[in-house]
């Protein structure tokens, strides 16, 4: 047998069906026969590994685990799209193309995909590599992840005409039926389920292991071609989309072209009303102009191209009854009630909880125990009551009654004056120390790998765990005794704890859980008090010098260092090793903004606020959340909002993205 031949000719076999059964929807053969191919082709490549080649189907799931995801500049700019919800501003946009362009133009409709938008490299006809959109300026390298899905093509089918090199952009996505699948596992294992399909997609591509992406499911729809020389893909978006799906990439089937506005207004009212009927979630339409020399005319603003508008669809709404409102303990102690619902299907996904936020908020709304009410995803995503329906009350219905005693340790609850939330005091409470440990475990703050809710619970309720402090006693007898804790989980926790060590100070300070202090209140303090134990000794008006403190978190930091217990767990901490001190100055870098305190306001063209703040504090500078005479400068983007108008009133120099560059250096 000639084996170079025969694992050629299995590969393109295997190629032609992965595009018969994604781009076209026209499956030629079997599973079964598919799955007889693929396997003949891994038995070959066993035995002949120096014939493998990168676009075989078989290294999809080829890339090891990796610990971080680099980080790629984008050549060409991911611009977000303008919205709009109503037909008013809708054509208001339709009048400034007509005005810009005084010629015919065409529109190309598209149903707006909720998932991740994704760029793929490709040279050479072979794709290279795949980058998430990140602040647009610049993503994470997931190319390993990007391989797995198999709608995607790891080589083109060559069309004629067309350049090999070029760029493609889409949105990866978790279809509906995966979704109910991977909750229908996490409900028998006891864990709490993903809200939404988009979420776990997101999740899914930040997963380091290509092989439990590859589990998951996620697919991809296809939209733009980007290249040096898009006009040798077509003349338009139409034209593009049409090259796409010859060149083997899956095209969104419910594509149109449209002449006038009215047909695309049409287009939308249908979708608005068939959007459950999809099997993947749609958030609405985006309308391009179709033709390019017409889009270069529009062109775009700092954030997003003049030619292009996503029409998005409100919120979904349906009736439901709520069959019990029960009570969940935060971390704080904070009490917040929870309608358990009759399950209901909205926007794609079955609800059967909804927050209700507080006493104040069912008392404001009148919600009671088997009401009929109407609920919505706020900005689709989490869902919450909005209304409730008083005509179809039972006669007998009383008003919903405050708890007077925790629900998980049954101490009673207290309210401090002047706030809405009813609070469990005690802190040995079950349901505090697990939302505790979550919280100081999670991903802003130590990001212990492996030790997620459902462990957190089976350690608390086996009384393994009191406190965080207790977490760095485990051993692995500790652990491998527990149900689904193998081996390779009890290693991958005691790694992660070991890890965690290591993490910036200020990680450790946010993790404490202090009331007020976030992320970057504790970044602050350790920048200017360089360690956790001088914040300790620091006094009360010592602190409030420092810019970005207030009162209130002040006194809540005071407050938690007189408490004995919160003293002896920090102590355990340290002495386990973790780190405690804000790391040294890079004296090698240009200090430029040493002791300059900046506010940002608005969104900065193709640049996050993190970024930005990055550069500030690189370069010697602090970040504070408010305008006051010790602000140096204001850094505003668009739509900055009212801290530009008190910059103004106080004299402080605001600044564009291109001075602040300049004043860094950074061209």
């Amino acid at each position: 047998m000639d084996f170079k031949k025969r694992m050629e000719t299995l590969r393109k076999a295997i190629h032609e069906h992965d595009y018969r059964y994604y781009v076209l929807a026209d499956p030629q053969i079997t599973d079964f026969e598919y799955d007889a191919l693929m396997r003949e082709l891994q038995e070959l490549e066993q035995q002949h590994p120096e014939l493998i080649t990168p676009d075989s189907p078989t290294q999809r799931v080829a890339g090891r685990p990796t610990k971080e995801f680099e980080t790629v500049r984008h050549r060409y700019p991911m611009l977000s799209l303008s919205n709009t919800y109503n037909e008013q501003d809708f054509r208001a946009f339709d009048q400034r193309v007509r005005n810009a362009l005084n010629a015919a133009y065409s529109y190309v409709a598209e149903l707006k995909i909720d998932g991740l938008a994704i760029s793929l490299i490709y040279e050479n006809g072979l794709l290279v590599q795949g980058v998430t959109r990140g602040d647009g300026v610049q993503g994470d390298d997931i190319t390993n992840n990007i391989r797995t899905i198999r709608s995607i093509p790891l080589t083109i089918r060559p069309v004629e005409g067309v350049p090999s090199d070029f760029e493609v952009r889409g949105e990866v996505y978790l279809p509906r039926a995966n979704f109910e699948k991977i909750n229908a596992e996490r409900a028998e294992q006891g864990d709490p389920l993903y809200m939404n399909p988009r979420n776990v997609a997101a999740g899914t591509l930040k997963i380091q292991d290509p092989a439990l992406v590859a589990k998951r499911g996620l697919q991809m729809f296809c939209y733009t071609l980007l290249s040096d020389h898009p006009e040798a893909f077509g003349d338009g978006q139409w034209a593009h989309l049409q090259t796409l799906k010859k060149m083997g990439f899956v095209v969104n089937p419910h594509v149109r072209h449209f002449n006038a506005i009215e047909e695309v207004m049409a287009f939308v009212d249908e979708w608005a009303e068939r959007r459950n009927s999809l099997a993947y979630d749609i958030d609405g339409v985006v309308v391009k102009v179709n033709r390019l020399d017409q889009q270069k005319i529009l062109g775009h603003t700092a954030k997003s191209p003049r030619w292009a508008i996503a029409f998005k669809f409100k919120a979904l709404r349906e009736e439901t009854r709520i069959n019990a409102i029960t009570w969940q303990v935060g971390r704080t102690g904070a009490i917040t009630p929870v309608a358990e619902l009759e399950p209901v299907l909205l926007a794609g996904t079955t609800v059967s909880r909804a927050t209700l936020h507080n006493m104040d908020e069912i008392r404001r709304k009148d919600i009671r125990i088997n009401d009929y009410v109407f609920i919505e995803k706020g900005g689709d995503i989490i869902p919450k009551v909005v209304a409730v329906l008083p005509e179809k009350r039972d006669s007998k219905s009383k008003p919903t009654m405050a708890p007077v005693i925790c629900p998980s340790c049954s101490t009673a609850l207290v309210q401090t004056e002047g706030e809405a939330a009813l609070r469990c005091p005690n802190p040995r409470c079950p349901e505090q120390i697990k939302r505790r440990l979550e919280h100081f475990a999670g991903r802003g703050a130590m990001d212990i790998n492996g030790l997620g809710s459902a462990l957190i619970d089976v350690l608390v309720e086996k009384g393994a765990i009191v406190d965080v402090s207790d977490l760095y006693d485990l051993k692995m007898d500790d652990l491998t005794g527990l149900e689904r804790m193998g081996d390779k989980s009890a290693a991958r926790v005691l790694e992660g704890l070991e890890a965690s060590k290591r993490k910036e100070a200020y990680r450790l300070l946010f993790a404490l859980g202090i009331p007020f202090i976030g992320i970057t209140a504790s970044k602050i303090i350790l920048q200017t008090l360089g360690s956790i134990d001088a914040l300790w000794q620091a006094e009360p008006e010592q602190l409030l010098e420092i810019d970005g403190l207030g009162e209130k978190m002040v006194d809540s930091i005071t407050a938690y260092w007189k408490d004995s217990t919160h003293q002896r767990i920090y102590r355990r901490l340290k002495d386990a090793g973790l780190n405690t001190k804000a790391q040294a100055p890079d004296t090698d870098k240009n200090k430029v903004l040493a002791g300059k305190h900046f506010v940002l306001t608005g969104t900065l063209p193709g640049m996050s606020r993190a970024e930005a703040t990055h550069l500030i504090e690189e370069r010697g500078g602090r970040v504070v959340s408010s305008v006051s005479k010790k602000t140096d400068y204001v850094l505003a983007g668009e739509k900055p909002g009212s801290k530009l108008d008190k910059a103004e009133k106080l004299g402080i120099r605001v600044l564009n993205k291109e001075q602040f560059l300049e004043i860094i250096g950074d061209k």
